[in-house]
Formats: C-alpha cells, sequence, structure tokens
C-alpha cells in the first residue's frame, strides 16, 4: 500500500501537486485506479480517481477507516536544534517511522543553534509519515525558551535524559497506557539551573543508557524506547 496526504479532505477531494505529480506521472495511476490517503489524524481513505491531472489529481472516497493503527500512549519528545541541521531531521524522520505523537522544540542555555524553521521539518514528517504506513501526523511545536517551555507540558509522566548517578532507567519509569514527555538536552546538556527548573516543574532524571549520546541519537533512543517497551 502507498499512500498519499490530504488533511482537508472532507473538503477537498484532490492531491497536491507533489503528491498529484508522484501520483499520475511516476506511478501511471489513471482514471478509476485505487489510491490510499492519510489525512494526518487517523484517517485512511480508500479513494478512486476520477480525474488523472498531473497537476490536481482528482477523486472520490470508496471507503473509510478512522483511528487507523492509533497508540495507546502519546509519546511527546522535546529536543535542543543540533547546530548541524541534517541531525536534527534525521531524527525527525527516524523518529516518526518508529512512533511518535509531538516534538518541540527548545532553546537552552548551551543551544547550539538559536533559530529552526519547522516548515522543512513538517514536510520531512509528512514523508516518513507516508513512508512508514502511518496515518497521524506528529505535532511539531515553534522554538520556545526552555523554561516557557516547561509551563505547557500536559503530559502525566515527565521525564529529563540526564547522564548522573541518581538517574533511574527511562524503561524502569514508563507505565503502559500513559503519556510522556522526555526532554533532550544539547550535547553541552543542560545547566545546573535547568535541571533544577525541570525537577521543580515535576520532570525525574532519567538514563537512557551508560553511553554518552549526540543530541540526535538521544532523542531517537528515548523515541525506540517508549514504544517497544511499554
Amino acid at each position: 500500500m502507498l499512500l498519499f496526504f490530504q488533511p482537508n479532505i472532507s473538503l477537498n477531494h484532490f492531491l497536491d501537486p507533489e503528491d498529484s505529480r508522484h501520483c499520475v506521472k511516476v506511478l501511471r495511476k489513471t482514471a478509476k485506479d485505487t489510491i490510499h490517503i492519510v489525512d494526518g489524524v487517523g484517517g485512511l481513505y480508500q479513494c478512486e480517481i476520477t480525474k488523472a491531472n498531473d497537476k490536481k489529481c482528482e477523486f472520490t472516497i470508496v471507503s473509510t477507516q478512522q483511528n487507523f493503527q492509533q497508540r495507546d500512549t502519546y509519546l511527546h519528545i522535546a529536543i535542543a536544534p543540533t547546530k548541524n541541521a541534517d541531525r536534527l531531521e534525521w531524527f525527525i524522520e527516524k523518529s516518526v517511522e518508529i512512533g511518535i505523537d509531538e516534538i518541540s522544540l527548545i532553546q537552552t542555555k548551551h543551544s547550539e543553534r538559536k533559530q529552526q524553521k519547522t516548515e522543512r521539518l513538517e514536510k520531512i514528517a509528512i514523508s516518513a509519515m507516508k513512508q512508514s504506513l502511518k496515518a497521524y501526523l506528529p505535532k511539531i511545536n515553534e522554538l520556545m525558551p526552555f523554561e516557557k517551555f516547561l509551563k505547557t507540558v500536559q503530559q502525566e509522566q515527565k521525564f529529563l535524559a540526564h547522564l548522573a548517578d541518581e538517574s533511574m532507567p527511562l524503561v524502569s519509569m514508563l507505565k503502559p497506557k500513559s503519556s510522556y514527555c522526555i526532554l533532550v538536552g544539547p550535547e553541552g546538556d543542560f545547566s545546573a539551573d535547568e535541571i533544577l527548573q525541570a525537577k521543580q516543574a515535576g520532570f525525574q532524571w532519567v538514563t537512557l543508557g551508560n553511553a554518552r549520546l549526540r543530541t540526535e541519537t538521544a532523542g531517537l533512543v528515548a523515541c525506540t524506547l517508549s514504544n517497544n517497551l511499554v
């Protein structure tokens, strides 16, 4: 099964130019052919092409499946953007493939990047969602200061990945069918003040293992552990 994306499918029965071109020019789809479309919020639609135009491929909905592969947990990872943009993009792509619900970009004292646009990251997330046959598109939040971010967290369990003697393994702390927010700092780590602020905001220290990981690797390890061990 190959997926296309139309977030406003109830109103717009056509693919965007990029998907239209791929569908008609690359895949050679024609009128009356069947395609599958996701809306990013759990809907999977079986559709029939009515007009095979490579700029605006039109379709009609044949059947609908809601809550396709819905997860019973909610995973929110907050991560400091890396200096090398490719590394953050790699994290976005792979975490979406594995399974994640929300990604926040946080600006910390030791952050290597002070600005980060989300438009390209959202495109990468859409591509990864379609490639991995998912119907849910993770929310990607704009870069915000660490202190401000702490006040926005709504998840039941809150963790800060930190190499410290008193840190508990993440896998031993996760509760089934719960919601999690995991903080991943820059390669210079969180500052002492930020660690204290997080603790005061209800975050618990956890470790992702004994190795010192790059930021994007730590984010992906946290994503993997949260998906596979609850």
